[in-house]
């Protein structure tokens, strides 16, 4: 049996088997079994076959067969053969299929491609009756030779152009368009289309506006975005087509469809940014006339975004070629009109129409630097005039938000980088001008009244625009305005509102930008000035003085500056016996300026750790030493700032560094000897022990290769230090140290011990947890050992289930099981010591691991345990939801959902707003599953909303706003039922004493007021 009959056989039950037949024929081929002749003859019988199918099988199968070939196989001659033997067979199935491959290959040339363009158009006139499939094929294939043989289409001429148009009409499937769409567009700007303009944007404009929508899980991925690209892209191919297309699009902007709109507009950018600019002007201001009505009678803010960048591109495109101002060029003729109907809406600032005129204004402007200049000189007088004649602010204020918006391009088109070439008055028309606008906006922010401060939040927005214009004032004018906004910050009352302050603050931070010598000169000296040397007695006056410092550190040498200065002022505050808080503030601002930077690569980052890491800690040791007074820095708070800010610093040492901190972690860098390490002394001076918060951030900031080398070579000490650091916490009374020293001993578990030497921390935690049997035996502080230990090894995923598991049976302790429940809180809590930031061994699956092994159990034992015990399980269970993704929390709501109740019947605040953040995430991911407790939840939201003397406002907020969710989560139909005594109660709520439940109370009664109100769309 020969292969064809082998494959005719084949290929309707098995077509893998048919393929790898073709394979067999295409691989005697090329080892010269049979030849090419051969094969043709074999298809004898059934190439002439009376049935369609038959014959289209044996067409197939040569198709199949010479794609199985290499490109460079056929000789020119069996290329020619094949080519005329296909195309004369094109109708036949698989011919298009063989003609696609065949013009890939090497030896095929232009007088094929060719022919084949003729067989399509001969054979396929009737193309739009054909299936899709077919359909597809074709275009597939017109496609291929328009990329590959375009000169051979092209010499074509009108043959090609008439062609296509022909067989491609009437076309609507989106998979076809998108192919036809690139061929027409190729003809469209590569083609003589002159006598086939109109016809050629009639196949293209009838397409137009695109309505598809994409069935559902479109396999195709095509989407109305991509049509419409293609179309807009074919309509402003060629600027022949104008005078079709603007007529058009002008009469299909009456449409009242959003979406129409949108595209026509867009549609006239693509086309405006395309066109050449005599065709362009001839419908430029007939395009003003038709888009001026979606910008000054705005209903859609993004149809007037659109209208402004299709004006935006008409300028654009008129201002190509101009070098000089010439009253009668396009562009000018084009602007006349504009600029005509925006001074007459400016008459009146404060209408409506005002605002939008002034948009108009500020797109033109941008388009050129010609466009620029002519804007400003046709309305710059006008609104000038208007000004100054304007008595009242509203008018002022109007005017002056336009001359920002002008502003604001003229800055844009510096940006840009237009040619220089232009004359100095058409680069820079607002010249002219300049001490108008500086003496105007001036006015506004230094004489206007106090209480207008939206309007001298409009003049600061104004002089910060004429600082940034390049080359425009003098450096002693820009040193005027930021005298100005020093005066706001530092001078004026903000009576409560502190929006010039802020606005201020901004414009001098971005005047620092491009004028860091200003701010260093003039605002420096200022605002250093005011900031006193001891205790001041209104504590925010000084901290607007440091925000603002810190705010405007964002050049590097305006932040090196600044902390030189800041750490002079914190010597003269230490000195003088200033306040903790002044102290704190200031080291606050410099932990500010130095988290912007990246000290690791700061080569200042020496210095840092010199003045302030060793500088500041070795007064503090000092100080608690006796050997110096007691400074500010000695206070609880102000070394934990201290200490924050030396961890930002050890963090960015290198390794030489970080290892010589390591060495000095509880010596503190005192002389050898002088200071010895608390650990060995649990029972030193409170004030010395107060040292250990800034041992801990240390040690955080240490990276544990360089820790460990710091340490020595006898891994033992850590053991020991581990020890001796268990048996201070067990004995500490004092919150803070206490605290210090179980966070240290949760970093050495989590960041310094080996996967070989956790046993250190687990026989500790083993010891201490022994006594859970005998709850007698168990004190406040050997729990915390416990969580803290817990803590580090899980966040590891170290010896996890058997470290939850005797937490868990803690939680059965008549004595301690409430204070065991607490602690669950802490295992997942974020922790800024035990942190990604600070080395700290954090584990992806640390959160879910505690999940799956912990609210089984939990769900379980509260079911079996006697009723005092079980807030226990409650409390543990908010501790462990609180800091849980939702992804992970929604798998076992129906296990959660009954505890979570019961819950909120707890008086415990933080449980409380815990479970109701939960229930939050319940009703917003899985509302079927509330459904079934729709009315124990509403009860007991409702009770926790309405008691202020029983909830903080915290809760009582979080209650309101996940009632709030239910409406439009949960089915109306299992609402309903409780609409009336829902909205009852939150009429009671809307007396509470704090604004924000009042507000929230407020928005959820209208939300369930509207609940048996059908959507508008119904």
């Amino acid at each position: 049996m020969s292969n064809v009959q082998k494959y005719m056989l084949l290929v309707d039950n098995d077509k893998t088997a048919a393929v790898a037949t073709a394979q067999q024929t295409a691989h005697d081929l090329e080892t010269n079994r049979v030849t090419l002749i051969n094969v043709v003859q074999s298809l004898g019988e059934y190439i002439n076959d009376e049935s369609l199918t038959i014959r289209s099988k044996a067409v197939q199968y040569l198709a199949q067969v010479i794609d199985q070939l290499s490109s460079t196989f056929l000789s020119r001659q069996q290329v020619q053969v094949l080519c005329q033997f296909l195309c004369d067979r094109i109708e036949d199935g698989g011919a298009v299929g063989g003609l696609k491959t065949l013009q890939g290959m090497t030896r095929f040339n232009k007088d094929m491609a060719a022919m084949t363009f003729r067989a399509i158009t001969e054979h396929f006139g009737d193309l739009q009756t054909r299936p899709q499939a077919q359909r597809l094929q074709i275009v597939d294939l017109l496609h291929a030779l328009m990329s590959q043989y375009r000169t051979a289409l092209k010499d074509m001429g009108d043959e090609t152009i008439v062609g296509i148009t022909d067989i491609v009409s009437g076309e609507k499937d989106p998979r076809n368009l998108m192919i036809i769409f690139s061929i027409l567009r190729v003809i469209m700007v590569e083609w003589d289309i002159t006598s086939y303009a109109e016809a050629l944007f009639d196949s293209v404009f009838c397409y137009f506006p695109i309505t598809f929508r994409p069935p559902p899980d479109d396999p195709y991925g095509i989407t109305a975005q991509d049509l419409k690209t293609r179309l807009r892209d074919c309509i402003a191919a060629s600027e022949q087509f104008a005078p079709f297309a603007f007529p058009q699009l002008i009469d299909k902007l009456d449409s009242t469809s959003p979406n129409v709109k949108k595209d026509v507009l867009q549609t006239i950018a693509s086309c405006a940014t395309s066109y050449g600019v005599t065709q362009l002007s001839n419908y430029s201001v007939t395009l003003w006339d038709s888009l001026k009505y979606e910008i000054l009678n705005v209903q859609e803010e993004d149809l007037a975004d659109e209208a402004l960048a299709a004006l935006q591109a008409i300028a654009s495109r008129l201002s190509h070629g101009l070098t000089s101002f010439d009253q009668s060029s396009p562009l000018a003729i084009y602007l006349r009109p504009i600029t005509k109907e925006c001074n007459e809406q400016l008459q009146e600032p404060q209408h409506k129409q005002a605002k939008p005129a002034g948009q108009i204004l500020s797109s033109l402007s941008r388009a050129s630097p010609i466009a620029l200049y002519l804007v400003v000189r046709a309305v710059m007088p006008s609104i000038l005039t208007i000004h100054q004649a304007a008595e009242s602010i509203l008018k002022q204020k109007a005017l002056l938000e336009v001359l920002i918006q002008i502003f604001d391009s003229a800055i844009a088109i510096q940006d840009t980088g237009s040619s220089s070439s232009l004359p100095k008055d058409i680069l820079n028309p607002l010249e002219l001008f300049k001490d108008r606008f500086f003496m105007l906006a001036s006015q506004a922010l230094m004489s206007t009244a106090a209480e207008e401060v939206s309007f001298r939040v409009m003049a600061t927005r104004a002089l910060l625009r004429l600082c940034s214009l390049r080359n425009f004032l003098q450096e002693n004018e820009a040193g005027m305005i930021v005298q100005y906004l020093d005066e706001i910050i530092l001078l004026e009352d903000s009576n409560g509102r502190d929006d010039l302050k802020n606005e201020a603050i901004k414009a001098l931070v971005e005047i620092s930008k491009f004028k860091p010598n200003l701010i260093m000169s003039i605002t420096f000296p200022a605002f250093m000035a005011r900031l006193p040397d001891y205790s001041p007695s209104d504590q925010r006056s000084y901290l607007v003085m440091l925000e603002g410092l810190a705010r405007l550190s964002v050049e590097r040498t305006i932040s090196e500056t600044l902390i030189r200065r800041l750490l002079s002022k914190l010597d003269l505050v230490l000195e003088n016996d200033g306040s903790s808080a002044y102290a704190r503030a200031i080291l606050s601002t410099l932990y500010y300026v130095l988290s912007q930077r990246n000290l690791a690569a700061d080569s200042s980052i020496n210095t840092y750790y010199e003045k302030i890491v060793v500088g500041l800690i070795n007064r503090v040791v000092s100080a608690s030493m006796g050997q110096r007074p007691t400074t500010a820095l000695n206070d609880e708070l102000a070394l934990e700032t201290l200490g924050r800010l030396a961890n930002l610093i050890v963090r960015a040492l290198d390794q030489e560094k970080q290892q010589s901190v390591g060495l000095q972690i509880y010596s503190l860098f005192a002389d050898k000897g002088a200071f010895l390490s608390i650990p060995d002394r649990p029972d030193s001076p409170r004030m010395q022990r107060m040292t250990m918060i800034l041992s801990t951030w240390l040690m955080a900031g240490i990276r544990r290769a360089n820790f460990l080398s710091s340490a020595g070579p006898d891994q033992g000490e850590l053991q020991i230090l581990l020890d001796k650091l268990v048996r201070h916490a067990l004995i500490e009374d004092v919150p803070a140290i206490r605290n210090n020293l179980l966070r240290q001993i949760s970093l050495i578990t989590n960041k310094f011990l080996s996967p070989e030497q956790i046993f250190f921390a687990t026989d500790i935690l083993w010891k201490q947890s022994s006594g859970l049997i005998e709850a007698e035996k168990l004190t406040e502080n050997s729990i915390r050992v416990i969580f803290w230990i817990s803590k580090g090894l899980i966040l590891r995923l170290a010896k996890t289930e058997e470290v939850l598991q005797r937490l868990l049976s803690l939680l059965s302790s008549e004595s301690h099981g409430l204070v065991g429940g607490r602690g669950f809180g802490l295992l997942l809590a974020p922790d800024e010591v035990l942190s990604k930031e600070n080395d700290a061994t954090i584990r992806l699956l640390s959160k879910q691991k505690v999940f799956d092994f912990c609210i089984p159990r939990i769900a379980a034992d509260f079911r079996q345990v006697e009723i005092p015990i079980k807030p226990n399980y409650l409390i543990a269970l908010s501790g462990i939801l609180k800091y849980m993704p939702t992804e992970i929390v929604v798998t076992e709501i129906e296990t959660l959902l009954p505890l979570l109740l019961q819950s909120l019947d707890l008086k415990d605040q933080d449980v409380k707003a815990a479970t109701i953040e939960s229930l939050f995430l319940v009703s917003q991911e899985s509302s079927a599953a509330a459904e079934g407790h729709i009315p124990s939840l509403i009860n007991r939201l409702l009770k926790t909303a309405e008691k202020p003397n029983e909830n903080v406002p915290r809760v009582r907020l979080n209650a309101l706003r996940c009632l709030r969710t239910f409406p439009g989560k949960v089915k109306d139909s299992a609402l309903l039922p409780y609409r009336y005594p829902v909205t009852r109660t939150l009429w009671e709520v809307l007396d509470d004493p704090k604004r924000d439940v009042r507000k929230a109370a407020v928005e959820c009664r209208a939300a369930w007021l509207n609940l048996d109100e059908p959507d508008e769309e119904d």
